[in-house]
């Protein structure tokens, strides 16, 4: 295994057509009326076979957080992609709740990360922080049925006590086919990161502190061919 950086970017001097899609620092409402402050600091990755060859932790790689489909737009799906900072502390906490189940957990395709602007996101979800993941199988189990999603989203709140779980059902707000495990509306700052009220030359200033690998800049796992 060999260390390599990835890259951070403050998001609001990504170019427009980019950051209005990802609208950091913006407010996005919940579900409940709450307004929830969007990510600002994203991982910038070039290319997919970047995204499958780094290891955020020892059994889960980047690229399972961002398989996403046509739902999110053309423009987030071109490369390169941006993934909020927060998407290695829920990689961690999968990696907990991997070592509680002893056995392959899979995430969903379109379960990891999902931008404000993807269709299924007409309200704040965790998802749209990069801390919550959708998974359809634990081993070889589908998750298909109460009792199968209630005991394994109970292993997971029992033993992680910041993970939650949706419950079990049909409607909004629960699951019936997969379990639902978020960290909440989670954001990682960067320690040379300023307030959002900095003036814009000192934004920029940051921001390429962050691109020329300042000390931020987390190290994920690679695999050697």
């Amino acid at each position: 295994m060999s260390d390599v950086p990835l890259p951070v970017v403050d998001a609001l001097l990504l170019p427009p057509r980019v950051r209005d899609l990802l609208r950091p620092d913006g407010l996005m409402p919940d579900r409940e009326g709450r307004a929830r402050r969007l990510p600002r600091f994203f991982y910038q990755v070039d290319s997919w076979q970047q995204a499958l060859s780094c290891r955020l932790t020892e059994n889960f790689a980047l690229w399972e957080f961002m398989d996403v489909d046509v739902r999110e737009p053309q423009v987030l799906r071109e490369w390169p992609r941006y993934v909020p900072c927060a998407v290695t502390l829920l990689a961690a906490h999968l990696e907990l709740f991997r070592e509680a189940v002893g056995t392959f957990v899979h995430i969903s395709a379109n379960g990891g990360y999902r931008s404000p602007s993807h269709q299924r996101a007409p309200a704040a979800n965790p998802h749209c922080w990069a801390a919550a993941a959708d998974i359809y199988r634990i081993g070889d189990t589908y998750l298909h049925d109460r009792d199968t999603i209630d005991r394994f989203s109970r292993i997971a709140v029992d033993r992680i006590a910041s993970l939650n779980a949706r419950p079990y059902g049909h409607e909004a707000g629960t699951v019936d086919d997969h379990i639902h495990l978020d960290l909440g509306y989670l954001t990682l700052v960067p320690r040379e990161a300023g307030s959002e009220d900095e003036p814009k030359q000192q934004r920029a200033e940051v921001s390429e502190q962050l691109r020329s690998g300042a000390k931020t800049v987390v190290a994920v796992k690679e695999a050697r061919e």
